[in-house]
């Protein structure tokens, strides 16, 4: 095959949604593979979900909605709750890059109503509220990855 064939074979498989292409005769063999490497994640479940409120932590990713997982509260010291991660992800404040946070520091959140989404394999998970609250603290960053159980709101029931 000469070059230019193989450019224009290359182009037409990048306009696509094809992620592997593999051709053989009797001379030659083209095997062509696009976009990341396939990632296989394990993990057990994990016993109920009761976490106590700690320090700020890092961020996690954000993108669209899909289907709604509540996550349970947990009691933290000074009368305060916790809404925390019910998968292992990445948590983002917004529905997409351009939009606005689901909620701020402050914002009155009524029960199951969606307060951010977890990432988890490529699978957004809405995260709501289970009883009407005032957010109290954002503790995860956007766009931070956040494990089963971790803190992601310190919020004051209402």
């Amino acid at each position: 095959m000469e070059i230019k064939d193989l450019r224009t074979l290359v182009k037409m498989i990048t306009d696509t949604d094809i992620t592997e292409f593999e051709m053989e005769n009797a001379e030659e063999k083209i095997l062509i593979k696009r976009g990341p490497e396939k990632e296989y994640v394990q993990f057990a479940a994990a016993p109920p979900a009761v976490a106590a409120t700690p320090a700020a932590s890092p961020a996690a990713p954000a993108a669209s909605a899909a289907p709604a997982i509540s996550a349970e509260p947990a009691v933290a010291e000074d009368n305060f709750e916790t809404i925390i991660s019910p998968i292992v992800g990445s948590f983002y404040r917004k529905p997409s890059p351009e939009a606005e946070n689901f909620v701020e520091v402050g914002t009155v959140v009524e029960a199951g109503q969606t307060v951010c989404l977890v990432e988890a394999m490529k699978l957004f998970n809405e995260i709501e509220a289970e009883f009407k609250c005032k957010i109290i603290e954002v503790i995860k960053e956007d766009a931070a990855p956040v494990e089963f159980g971790e803190p992601l709101f310190k919020v004051e029931r209402l």
